[in-house]
């Protein structure tokens, strides 16, 4: 016991000297310091690797989280049942946790059934799109034509009015396709459509549809809006170009629409010196109501918790307080976010680095930044710390990362996502496919495990990390 004190002692005295940053992307000033905080970083990892008392926490905890409550689409029961357990079971660990309120769009799926009338009688699996609006009563049967894109859509507009326009685009990749789900409902409108079939945004289906959130644009007319599977979608559109016989569609959609109260859920580790400035990790804990939750974003809320709980059992304590944010209704348009930023305007010249894990616990091999070419400098030095588990990757990205961090980015706060092995994150995503059996123990482990120890690094060292 007596080696591990000495040990302990000597980390947490790590970078007592004030190190200051000079003006060149140079950062060699901070290695030393950097370097000292190896056995802190190697303590972690065995935390978490066979026989270390922290190994499958991370996957067990998130489990039993998943398993207990479900979906937990923002507004419904099961989230704020699942706000009140997290509550519970930070306090058990002894850490800071309170909630602050949220007002939130609250969307119900009520019921859907889409169905091929002609040439033949089929039903389509489908999964209405977030914020969309019902049928009428006893539903909707029109004509349907078939779009590749929105240009293709433009060029044929005159024939648009009063059928169900299909858009059968191409997965280029997320970002560049999801437009179709966020606004193919509004653009179709425009030009007279009854409702829209959106081909889900994957690369990869075994005829699962995909939901996702949508807005109309203001002044068009608000029509139900699903998604299909890719293979429906192209089946449409092949029977469309053959043009040999009509292709009918029924679409049966009731949802509700409202607001609601949901919680932002807060964690803090305070710091010991300087408890004012922060380093924040978090993900969401709200999800679609379809799967698990357990990918989008249960693993990335897990891992932000799950740091700090590591950090308490460890007894690390960082010069900053690290604070994890377990973000709500981040499906409808980062409702939580934008209001955090709100309360805590004042804050955000506090925040030293937000940190946003929404696109996968896979096995991780790094960090993407949006930052400083300082805060790049030092953070690729940290990562070298990690090599043990091969996660010493710094990618700069010259775009916002992260969902629910993009405001902070917005005031030069540093934004640090996960690079993780999540190249078929997109197969689950907003599917009844996300649930743990997409999930990895030793992955989720070595996610943890890269999170917090950057996060205590950050939150530890004698500079703030450098802002633009």
């Amino acid at each position: 016991m007596a080696s591990f004190w000495v040990l302990l002692c000597c980390c947490l005295c790590v970078g007592i000297a004030h190190s200051q940053p000079p003006s060149s992307v140079n950062c060699d000033y901070i290695d030393t310091e950097i370097n000292a905080y190896k056995p802190i970083v190697d303590r972690i990892i065995a935390a978490v690797s066979k026989g270390g008392f922290f190994q499958s926490h991370t996957y067990a905890t998130l489990s039993n989280f998943v398993d207990k409550f479900g979906p937990r689409l923002t507004g419904s029961e099961a989230l704020e049942r699942s706000i009140d357990y997290m509550v519970n079971e930070t306090r058990d660990f002894g850490l800071d946790v309170w909630t602050e309120n949220v007002t939130a769009p609250k969307w119900e799926r009520i019921s859907e059934k889409v169905s091929l009338v002609e040439p033949w009688k089929g039903n389509i699996p489908v999964l209405a799109l977030g914020g969309s609006v019902s049928t009428p009563q006893g539903g909707i049967t029109a004509e349907v034509i078939v779009f590749r894109s929105f240009a293709e859509l433009v060029e044929k507009s005159a024939q648009v009015s009063g059928k169900i326009v299909v858009f059968n685009q191409d997965f280029i990749s997320y970002g560049d396709s999801v437009k179709y789900r966020s606004k193919g409902a509004s653009i179709a409108s425009k030009y007279g459509a009854v409702a829209t079939l959106i081909r889900s945004i994957t690369p990869f289906s075994l005829g699962t549809p995909h939901t996702g959130h949508q807005s109309y644009d203001d002044g068009v007319k608000p029509i139900p809006t699903l998604c299909i599977p890719p293979e429906y979608a192209e089946m449409l559109y092949r029977m469309y170009k053959r043009g040999d016989s009509r292709i009918v569609i029924s679409i049966d959609l009731d949802t509700r629409q409202g607001t609601a109260i949901t919680r932002n859920t807060i964690v803090d580790l305070k710091g010991r010196e300087s408890p004012d400035k922060i380093v924040i990790v978090s993900g969401h804990l709200d999800s679609w109501d379809v799967g698990q939750g357990a990918m989008d974003d249960g693993g990335g809320a897990f891992i932000s918790w799950n740091s700090l709980v590591l950090m308490k059992s460890l007894n690390l304590k960082p010069r900053r307080t690290v604070r994890a944010i377990l973000w709500t209704g981040e499906e409808q348009g980062y409702v939580g976010a934008v209001e955090y930023a709100r309360r805590h305007a004042d804050e955000m010249k506090n925040v030293i680095v937000a940190m946003e894990s929404d696109e996968g616990t896979f096995t991780p091999h790094g960090l993407l930044v949006k930052g400083s070419l300082q805060a790049s400098c030092i953070l690729k030095k940290i990562v070298r710390l990690f090599k043990p588990i091969n996660a010493t990757q710094i990618k700069s990205s010259p775009y916002p990362v992260g969902s629910d961090i993009e405001l902070f980015q917005a005031q030069n706060v540093t934004g640090i996502a996960l690079i993780n092995e999540n190249e078929r994150y997109f197969w689950y995503h907003h599917s009844a496919a996300d649930t743990m059996a997409v999930l990895d123990p030793i992955a989720l482990d070595y996610c943890t495990a890269l999170w917090g120890g950057v996060a205590y690094i950050l939150a530890d060292m004698s500079i703030d990390l450098p802002r633009t």
